[in-house]
């Protein structure tokens, strides 16, 4: 029987049901962090893993708020960051999300890895919404069921990769966060393939609501918007990762040039979520190679609306790397 996961409340501070290792671990992992932050947590993630190999295998659940609870392997390189109550993972998703706390829509977390924003958005203070939670690796997906099982079983989990069209792909990679059926994957695991616009033909979601959708899916989001045709149609928008290392923006271009979509991009030196017609800003707003960044996508009027009041309000966050 495996060992009662250590509880931490990120409001609080409080660590509770660690061991004085445990406890130990837990300060170097913030102070790892809140070190890292000043560029971009470069090597937090592979010191984190050194140290979790000396720690007994058991989880951590963090309280994210009163009505969300993530759980994740102590020491996780990737997830113990949250340790650091300073820290905020991907500002200007959570920003958008509290702003539309009271919008009737469905989150799609697409790529959802164990279910932090299907956990936080099915939250209270979130709007208490549906989130559909989609993620295809047989090593990350008893985790996320896991997540909606302590969280009452609130939002759905799907256990497939996002794609053009319905199939199976190989999925493989090194790293949890990271699993990614794009390019050679023949010695990965198979695993079906659906594509977004099937969650309307398969009666998952309907065509006359409203929809963000999370798409962290690790080089197949251009395959994964050629699926979505429909759905980028109505009122959704597509929040995709544009990353760093890429200086030909070759998501943003897809979204700029390929679809019907308006792409929005915070710029830290406007503090605004700005309409980007000239991928120029990019290469302003990209400086850190190792990372993630965030651009939206979307059609509907209404979003564009709301997205204009969330600007009008001056509640745009400090940065808009994770």
């Amino acid at each position: 029987m495996a060992p009662a996961p250590i509880q931490f409340d990120r409001a609080s501070g409080v660590l509770a049901g660690a061991n004085a290792w445990e406890r130990l671990a837990a300060i170097a992992l913030t102070l790892g962090s809140k070190v890292s932050a000043h560029f971009s947590h470069r090597g937090y993630n592979l010191c984190a893993n050194l140290l979790r190999k000396t720690l007994p295998e058991r989880g951590i659940q963090i309280k994210l708020n009163p009505d969300a609870v993530f759980e994740f392997p102590y020491g996780d390189g990737y997830w113990s960051k949250l340790l650091n109550r300073t820290y905020n993972y991907e500002d200007e998703l959570e920003l958008l999300f509290k702003d539309s706390a009271d919008v009737d829509y469905t989150l799609l977390d697409c790529g959802a890895n164990y279910g932090y924003w299907s956990v936080l958005v099915s939250s209270k203070p979130f709007g208490s919404h549906k989130a559909i939670a989609i993620e295809p690796s047989g090593q990350n997906f008893p985790k996320l069921a896991n997540n909606a099982k302590i969280n009452g079983n609130r939002f759905e989990a799907m256990k497939c990769a996002i794609g053009a069209a319905r199939g199976t792909a190989r999925l493989s990679g090194s790293k949890h966060e990271a699993f990614s059926i794009a390019g050679d994957q023949s010695g990965g695991e198979e695993v079906p393939v659906i594509a977004l616009d099937n969650l309307l033909d398969d009666g998952k979601i309907a065509a006359d609501g409203k929809y963000l959708i999370k798409l962290d899916v690790e080089g197949v989001e251009i395959e994964a918007m050629k699926g979505g045709a429909r759905l980028m149609q109505i009122d959704s928008v597509l929040l995709c990762e544009e990353h760093g290392n890429d200086p030909e923006h070759t998501v943003s271009r897809y979204i700029l040039e390929q679809t019907p979509l308006k792409l929005i991009v915070y710029d830290p030196r406007s503090h605004r979520l700005e309409t980007v017609t000239d991928l120029s800003i990019l290469d302003r707003i990209k400086v850190s190679t190792h990372v993630g960044y965030n651009v939206f996508g979307t059609a509907s009027a209404f979003w564009l609306a709301r997205i204009d009041a969330l600007n009008a309000k001056g509640r745009a966050p400090r940065a808009m790397r994770d």
